[in-house]
């Protein structure tokens, strides 16, 4: 039927169209679906956006993602569909006072890795790798596992999706990561539910970056790895030996000094962009076949300052440098944009879609808006994030929120990614005179979850929170009404009949 107008009838006339159908029938075909299937069902058509965009088909989803809380009492202008969005935005920039919350003790030395896995934390302080089940925790079961095998301190943590390496199975795993860790210790190790399935050994140092995804390469798929002695290394996961003896496939050389970041570019996924300690930036295509492997450079600048963090979005690598970040073009090599601060950057990122950049400097955050910057090759500023003390070093952000803090802060600020706006501030520790000479030590943010860790040389100690079933607002700024208050939390003891009357009035029924 593709082509075809929605009026034309198939010539066996035995047949109908999808647009035949009534807004009922789609309605009732969409509650089967997920959301983005539905999102791209309203991109179809007018007739079928109007199904996709029905009050009880995102009332269910409403249900579906927050079954203990129901938007009852908002304006009556405000459908299912507003109120999903509208709540959806509103715990993702942890505009409550009420998060779940939980702590978990751990050693008292710095976490050198903290990130999400679904629900697990996983994290690293020196050569122990531990994995914290939130599930396992809510279960009262005991939610730690930790993975030994490195000798010396772990430099980086990585997770690969599963089904991208010959490591997948079934379906049933589809959605999982392998993790994968480097170490001082010159080994890289793979794990998998819970144990070290493969230790692949090739550089004469510390392994000190991994590349944030894998490469496309000649024979399948490719994960680069950077070393202390200057050196890249191209390992494939297709094969290597109970060792990982047979695992290693190129060793690329042009570095002077320690690598200490790896990206995959975006536009190319077997272009590999690597930073040594010296900022010079290198680019290399895995699908290059050389024995001496010469000709896998295809790129290569020098940026000032020392390198802080990059980040790769279709064909430019964005990377944060001394006082400036930098925008190059990965075909050309040129620099197409230049943001600079009159002083170091402690911390970088960036949400490439809104074309929007954070950095974190002394006391305060700056964000950029790099939309413009096309015939000026400068970024405006959209915002200060000021009130922090000492570095803002920790710093996260999405399509929502940038969530800013340091080692001398005791609180982390949250702030709306497109106007700066300031919407929390959050204590993440146990009660509000936290132990003298804490400090924030790490920081990982997922969706409308944040963890943080303090240490110091007496104890450590991590924080979680999780904003999803919240419903007390927080209102920092006056304004218009915030909508979070309509936000309430569902009885257990109420009846069915009471929950198709809250339901009629979300409807307008």
């Amino acid at each position: 039927m593709a082509g075809a107008s929605p009026s034309t009838q198939p010539q066996d006339g035995g047949g109908t169209s999808i647009t035949d159908l009534d807004v009922d029938a789609l309605v009732n075909c969409a509650s089967f679906l997920s959301i983005q299937d539905v999102l791209n069902m309203a991109l179809s058509s007018k007739h079928l956006q109007a199904a996709a965009f029905s009050d009880s088909v995102w009332l269910s989803f409403f249900r579906k993602r927050w079954p203990s809380v129901i938007p009852t009492s908002f304006p009556h202008t405000l459908g299912a569909r507003e109120a999903y969005l509208s709540r959806l935005a509103e715990v993702q920039q942890f505009k409550f006072s009420d998060p779940f919350v939980a702590e978990f003790n751990t050693e008292a030395k710095s976490i050198d890795n903290l990130l999400f896995d679904k629900n697990n934390i996983i994290y690293s302080q020196g050569a122990l790798l531990t994995v914290l089940m939130i599930d396992e925790y809510l279960n009262g079961r005991d939610p730690r596992v930790e993975l030994r095998g490195h000798t010396a301190r772990i430099s980086c943590v990585r997770l690969y999706p599963i089904d991208e390496t010959p490591f997948h199975r079934s379906q049933d795993q589809k959605n999982d990561n392998l993790v994968v860790t480097s170490s001082f210790d010159h080994s890289i190790r793979i794990w998998w539910k819970g144990r070290c399935v493969r230790c692949l050994r090739g550089h004469n140092g510390p392994v000190s970056a991994l590349s944030d995804g894998l490469l496309d390469g000649c024979s399948g798929k490719l994960m680069a790895s950077g070393g202390e002695d200057g050196t890249v290394r191209l390992w494939s996961l297709e094969s290597g030996g109970q060792r990982g003896q047979h695992a290693l496939k190129a060793t690329l050389y042009g570095h002077e000094k320690p690598v200490v970041l790896m990206a995959v570019a975006r536009h190319r996924t077997s272009l590999l962009v690597s930073v040594s300690k010296n900022s010079k930036v290198m680019v290399w295509d895995t699908t290059t076949s050389s024995a001496a492997r010469s000709s896998c450079c295809v790129g290569m600048t020098t940026l000032p300052g020392t390198p802080v963090a990059m980040k790769c979005h279709e064909s430019l690598v964005y990377v944060a440098a001394g006082s400036s970040v930098v925008g190059i073009d990965l075909i050309t090599m040129n620099k197409v944009l230049t943001l600079k601060h009159e002083e170091d950057i402690h911390s970088f990122q960036m949400v490439p879609l809104k074309s929007l950049i954070c950095t974190g400097l002394t006391s305060r955050a700056m964000l950029w808006d790099i939309s413009k910057c096309v015939d000026t090759q400068t970024g405006e500023i959209v915002a200060e994030l000021s009130g922090h003390r000492g570095r803002v070093n920790l710093l996260g952000m999405d399509a929502y929120k940038i969530v800013t803090g340091g080692q001398e802060d005791l609180r982390i600020n949250i702030w709306e990614t497109e106007t700066g706006q300031q919407t929390n501030s959050l204590i993440c520790c146990s009660g509000d005179d936290p132990h003298p000479g804490c400090g924030f030590s790490g920081m990982a943010v997922d969706g409308c979850r944040i963890v943080t860790t303090f240490s110091d040389q007496q104890y450590g100690v991590m924080h979680f929170m999780n904003f999803n079933n919240a419903t007390s607002p927080v209102l920092f700024n006056s304004g218009p009404v915030d909508q979070s208050k309509f936000w309430c939390p569902i009885s257990f003891s109420d009846t069915d009949e009471s929950d198709r009357e809250q339901e009629a009035e979300i409807l307008g029924d």
